[in-house]
């Protein structure tokens, strides 16, 4: 039987705190909304990707150098400004996304793959860690034959050197729509350190990424 990412959050909420007892009180996943900071988007490019939780790939993403502000939200689906309850239950077609707004002058789309692929495991098919379903699954949305061309060459050498043990699933479509998530997920694993599903899978898997690849990471980040 295979559980979704808010029955896996449930079970947590019940059992981490007796795992994790020096934890603080922790904040709920449907807890108080927290306002997204304005950040310097003006000039830069855009880029479009699922890999599991979006509050994991969006802290991961955040934390590279050249990246100035990344947004969660829902790409890949045919509902209309789908919310984060009809996502979770795979009613939609959408996946949990992140928009990465990245400075070309500092970073590369090449280098964005590699943060992508360097971060998740792209051969598990709608699925990534404790979290099934096609809402789940690895994804790059692109928005030019450029960007394309450039995802296609790199699962290719991906492929060639056999970086992974199984076949790489990631679906390659052309961006849609993206629709930016509601506020309380913005900078989530940020504004609750102490919530359960964070300290368990989204710190864990930000600081594997983070001690692969310390050349890519803005200075401080850790």
């Amino acid at each position: 039987m295979k559980y979704t990412r808010p029955a896996i959050k449930f079970f947590l909420i019940l059992c981490l705190p007796v795992l994790l007892m020096s934890a603080q009180q922790c904040t709920p996943a449907n807890g108080q909304s927290s306002s997204k900071q304005e950040k310097q988007t003006e000039g830069l490019h855009t880029a479009y990707f699922a890999s599991g939780c979006f509050w994991c790939v969006e802290a991961i993403f955040e934390s590279v150098q050249g990246v100035g502000e990344v947004i969660s939200g829902y790409a890949g689906g045919k509902e209309k400004d789908p919310t984060y309850e009809q996502v979770s239950r795979g009613a939609t077609g959408h996946a949990e996304a992140v928009e990465v707004y990245y400075d070309t002058s500092m970073i590369d789309y090449p280098t964005l793959l590699k943060v992508f692929f360097g971060s998740h495991d792209p051969t598990t098919l709608n699925r990534q860690g404790p979290d099934a379903g096609p809402q789940y699954r690895s994804a790059i949305f692109y928005e030019n034959a450029q960007e394309h061309e450039l995802i296609r060459e790199y699962i290719t050498m991906l492929e060639d050197e056999s970086v992974f043990n199984g076949p790489i699933t990631t679906e390659v479509s052309p961006l849609t729509t993206f629709w930016k998530a509601e506020d309380y997920h913005q900078d989530y694993e940020a504004n609750n350190p102490n919530n359960p599903y964070v300290r368990a899978v989204s710190i864990p898997r930000l600081q594997k990424f983070q001690s692969n690849f310390p050349e890519l990471l803005k200075e401080g980040a850790h």
